[in-house]
């Protein structure tokens, strides 16, 4: 899937068939639904789940557990944007 075809697919009622549980949390959190994105990627373990709960801790203002979550996904809080980030995070896990 095209970063286009996943925004493209924003304007649609329930996300594209087939796509991971990480893009299904970032597709809901694109359409305005950070808790349904939450629900989804809250109970996963593994540091590609751990990066996107990062972002969308970082998204709601609670830096100290996006902190945590980041740390659990190796990485750092990142300086970009949000945009910027949910951007890099749909690109990467699009290309898996």
């Amino acid at each position: 899937m095209t970063m286009a075809s996943f925004i493209s697919s924003l304007d649609q009622a329930a996300p594209p068939e087939g796509i991971s549980p990480y893009l299904k949390a970032l597709w809901w959190d694109g359409k305005g639904n950070w808790q349904k994105a939450h629900d989804i990627i809250e109970h996963m373990g593994d540091d590609t789940a751990a990066w996107v709960h990062a972002y969308l801790h970082r998204k709601e203002g609670d830096r100290g557990n996006a902190r945590y979550w980041y740390s659990r996904a190796g990485r750092n809080m990142p300086e970009s944007t949000l945009d910027m980030e949910w951007s890099e995070i749909v690109e990467v896990l699009s290309r898996i």
